[in-house]
């Protein structure tokens, strides 16, 4: 699966864990992942799965997603759901708020499968800090209130999560357009915007190659 940057933006795969903790370092364990292929700027599939970890769920982690340990010993395997995961990303590059986070343990879990992925992973969370500079803060809740973008109400769960998140990178790539006229941008200029100190952001805009759009047919 090695993806090239010049794929565009509108086209890849947002995706969110709920764990049971903050490191699989640690040994924490996903138990759930969702996801949504957005293509061509619009949502087209989702994936969803609890996932049995064979490690019991923290009370604070129930609590705050309401994924229970009597839910996950009725799910399939860790192994088996990331098999299908990795199905499902195949050919795509990766978007997730706060990445950091989520792409450890994508790579822990696939490493436990002898998996491994070789695309891009870009974050809508450094991206907003860059392209909604005025926003109360940077969190995904309140950037949904702030754009005014589609939710159900619903945090901490991972489908909802992803969706709100496709939805917050919908609005990132729109305000490219409507601020800057940068019509498609790629997933390499993304990823390179994500990566800009605030300071030299004006700069990148200003000077954009053409290499780092995609041109419309």
């Amino acid at each position: 699966m090695n993806l090239l940057p010049s794929r565009p933006a509108d086209t890849l795969i947002v995706f969110d864990f709920e764990t049971t903790g903050l490191s699989p370092d640690m040994g924490d364990r996903s138990i759930e992942i969702g996801a949504v292929l957005i293509e061509n700027g619009s949502i087209t599939r989702r994936f969803q799965q609890l996932m049995n970890p064979g490690t019991r769920i923290p009370l604070f982690i129930e609590n705050l997603t309401g994924i229970t340990n009597h839910m996950v010993n009725q799910a399939r395997n860790n192994a088996e759901v990331m098999q299908d995961f990795f199905e499902f990303i195949d050919g795509h590059n990766l978007v997730a708020h706060n990445a950091a986070f989520d792409e450890r343990f994508l790579r822990a879990e696939f490493k436990r499968i002898k998996k491994r992925f070789d695309g891009g992973i870009a974050c809508s969370l450094l991206a907003s800090r860059r392209i909604f500079q005025q926003a109360p803060n940077h969190q995904l809740v309140t950037l949904a209130e702030y754009k005014n973008l589609p939710t159900d109400g619903i945090y901490h769960r991972a489908l909802a999560d992803a969706e709100v998140t496709a939805h917050l990178w919908l609005s990132l790539l729109n305000e490219l357009h409507s601020r800057h006229e940068l019509v498609k941008p790629s997933f390499g200029f993304m990823s390179q915007l994500c990566k800009t100190p605030k300071h030299q952001l004006a700069k990148l805009l200003a000077t954009a190659k053409p290499e780092a759009i995609i041109p419309i047919r």
